[in-house]
């Protein structure tokens, strides 16, 4: 008599599944953590690119007077405070 074996997975089949994917998601955390600091990196010096053409453009508009700015690191009495450039 033939005996039935059902079709499934043994337990140490499912075991070394689970280690071959967690030894690729160890190897890739890191490269994911790069790819995120780049991405990061090249949004602040878009940000930075666009706030220097705004001020460009602001400067151009307001024969040569740059805008307004607060220094917050100065006393609030002290007149470095605000400066114009």
């Amino acid at each position: 008599m033939p005996s039935m074996r059902r079709g499934g997975f043994t337990l140490i089949e499912l075991l070394v599944v689970i280690a071959i994917i967690a030894i690729l998601a160890a190897i890739l955390f890191p490269v994911f953590a790069r790819a995120k600091d780049a991405a990061t990196r090249t949004k602040c010096f878009s940000q930075m690119r666009q706030l220097a053409a705004a001020v460009t453009l602001y400067t151009e508009d307001a024969n040569s007077t740059f805008p307004m700015a607060t220094n917050y690191g100065a006393p609030t009495s002290s007149p470095d405070r605000l400066w114009m450039g």
